[in-house]
């Protein structure tokens, strides 16, 4: 069971004032250099909750620790938060390319401490029951894609029933949103049959929307190749991490196309098409491509929009909630990036059914910081 914090300093009165802290709600462990630490992390890795790590310290620093635990792959076990007053923001960047999970300045402030300790926790161990859901899923996706060798008249019904089972195991890795892709598929739905009604042009008939509304699960199913420490960052991205974070839509593509074979050519094409451009921008300022106007598929420019919107009215680790009414408007106003103005005219259409899909899962909270809806 992790229920324990280890704090690594030197000063003694540091590892005190954490001590006083944290000791009502976890075990500690004290170590007072690299050295003794890395000893430590050797011998009770599988009973540390979360390690708090000082830089400066005689025989190893930190940053050495940091690199002992990725030699020894164990920088993902559980998080590092480095408690230093190091001023050095290339140390900072430093320590965050190895894999630490957050940092704070001395001298500390308790509360801060605690809720920041806690939160680390909470995610992580949420990471950990995702990632055995994830193995659990995939042994038996593996047995089931034998039995849909047998069973091709099924093959439709089979295939969108997997791949709500994918979408599910993103959503528990992810940890964040668990209604997210339930979401996404009902105000997908929606959209998609405004569009049918009022623009015909676009050809959409009722079994391509439900082609289009299963393939929505799978939107971001390729960021189950993205590193945790990138994935689950606290806070912003640098250009390198942007991009590869980015590059969950070409990922996904290639997850799905490796196994198209097995299903429904139709509506593997959808999938495939959604997971590399669902987040193009109708003004080419979209990527991976910076596919512009109707170069974007439709199905890709349906979860664009629905994707955006259930990020807007959801609360994330880092923001929170839009309300409904800011959101919609936030969606039309282009705060969120360009889309097709039709499209647009078939979202306005689409607010109260919308707006029911969205109460389902109760009210919704003004928001207190940026949203981050392009990733």
């Amino acid at each position: 069971m992790r229920d324990t914090v280890l704090i690594v300093d030197d000063q003694s009165t540091n590892r005190d004032i954490l001590k006083e802290i944290l000791k009502s709600d976890y075990k500690i462990m004290e170590a007072v250099n690299g050295v003794e630490a890395v000893n430590m992390l050797s011998q009770y890795r599988e009973e540390i909750a979360v390690l708090l790590l000082d830089l400066v310290m005689p025989k190893m620093g930190g940053v050495d620790v940091l690199k002992k635990m990725n030699e020894m792959k164990i920088i993902d076990e559980f998080p590092v938060m480095v408690c230093t007053g190091e001023d050095n923001l290339d140390v900072v960047d430093q320590c965050f390319s190895y894999g630490i999970s957050d940092f704070i300045r001395k001298p500390y402030e308790s509360d801060m401490v605690l809720q920041r300790v806690k939160k680390l926790d909470s995610l992580y161990k949420s990471r950990r029951e995702s990632n055995d859901k994830l193995r659990k899923f995939a042994r038996v996706l593996q047995s089931q894609n034998k039995v849909l060798e047998q069973q091709a008249k099924q093959q439709k019904i089979d295939n969108v029933n997997l791949m709500d089972s994918l979408g599910t195991i993103v959503e528990y890795r992810n940890t964040e949103n668990h209604e997210h892709i339930r979401r996404v598929k009902a105000f997908t739905k929606v959209l998609a049959e405004h569009m049918m009604k009022e623009f015909p042009e676009y050809k959409l008939d009722d079994e391509k929307i439900g082609q289009i509304t299963a393939a929505s699960a799978l939107h971001d199913i390729g960021k189950i190749m993205i590193p945790d420490n990138i994935l689950f960052k606290p806070g912003k991205y640098t250009s390198e991490e942007f991009d590869y974070m980015k590059s969950h839509t070409i990922r996904g593509y290639d997850i799905i196309a490796q196994i198209a074979d097995n299903w429904d050519k139709e509506l593997m094409e959808y999938c495939k098409e959604i997971a590399r451009s669902h987040h193009e921008k109708y003004d080419g300022r979209g990527y991976p491509e910076n596919l512009k106007g109707d170069d974007i598929p439709m199905a890709a420019q349906l979860v664009s929009v629905t994707d955006c919107f259930e990020a807007l009215i959801s609360e994330s680790l880092y923001k929170k909630a839009y309300t409904f009414d800011v959101a919609f408007q936030m969606i039309l106003n282009g705060d969120c990036g360009a889309f097709n103005p039709k499209l647009m005219e078939a979202f306005r259409n689409s607010r109260e059914e919308f707006k029911a899909i969205a109460s389902e899962s109760g009210p919704v909270e003004d928001a207190m910081e940026e949203a981050n809806v392009e990733v």
